[in-house]
């Protein structure tokens, strides 16, 4: 008699999640700006929530430095300054490689595919000149390592940092010569990848953030702020 398998659950993502990520977002892109206070109503409005769980969400938002909780007057968005993120990117660096690492020994055949068809697309953007569709294609390249590394503390630790960093990235002014050469850089990832070199390809990841870290103090250093994108 042929066994019959359970089907496996459908894990539907929660509403909290969700929130957390389109309020991040917000942040990372700049539409909610450094210092503004943070417009409760008109976002519970916005997402079709109600003042709770927005206030919940906030709180996770406040624990990763994005935002900053005053008792009596609310929530305002947190400033982006130099100090900050030079505390911020070495332990990010950290992660990148460790993810790198873990990732080459327990990606599968399809998973690298589907990273380089990325890669590819990417590259397409990258000529075409496209910057928020290079960025899409960027950002979900380091995402699906990170997924493949498969180690959920990593995984936890690597978002409580990463809209603070992502966010740095946007406000850096981008030259054309560092354009390529993160290009060049995500060439060297998709080789040590395929190879599944983990050392090799933490290396490279690391690396890869401490040139856009580069990039990002001479924007904030000189400037304060900006406009752009990742690379």
């Amino acid at each position: 008699m042929t066994e019959v398998m359970e089907p496996a659950m459908i894990v539907r993502r929660s509403l909290h999640d969700e929130l957390i990520d389109r309020l991040r977002e917000l942040i990372v892109i700049g539409d909610l700006e450094p210092g503004s206070k943070v417009p409760e109503q008109n976002l519970a409005a916005k997402f079709g929530v109600s003042r709770t769980p927005l206030r919940e969400a906030l709180k996770v938002l406040a624990s990763e430095g994005l935002i900053t909780l005053t008792p009596n007057k609310g929530a305002t968005i947190s400033a982006l300054t130099l100090e900050d993120l030079e505390e911020a990117f070495p332990v990010m660096g950290a992660l990148e490689a460790l993810s790198g690492e873990l990732a080459c020994a327990r990606i599968s055949d399809a998973g690298i595919d589907a990273i380089r068809r990325l890669h590819v697309q990417m590259i397409i953007h990258y000529h075409s000149n496209e910057m928020p569709e290079y960025f899409r294609c960027n950002q979900e390249i380091h995402n699906q390592i990170l997924a493949a590394a498969d180690n959920a503390t990593l995984t936890s630790m690597y978002k409580s940092l990463s809209g603070r960093v992502r966010r740095a990235r946007y406000v850096a002014n981008i030259s054309k010569k560092r354009w390529q050469q993160a290009v060049g850089e995500h060439e060297e990832i998709i080789d040590a990848l395929s190879a599944r070199n983990g050392t090799a390809l933490g290396e490279v990841l690391k690396r890869h953030l401490v040139n856009k870290f580069e990039t990002v103090k001479e924007t904030i250093g000189t400037a304060g702020a900006g406009s752009s994108q990742d690379a």
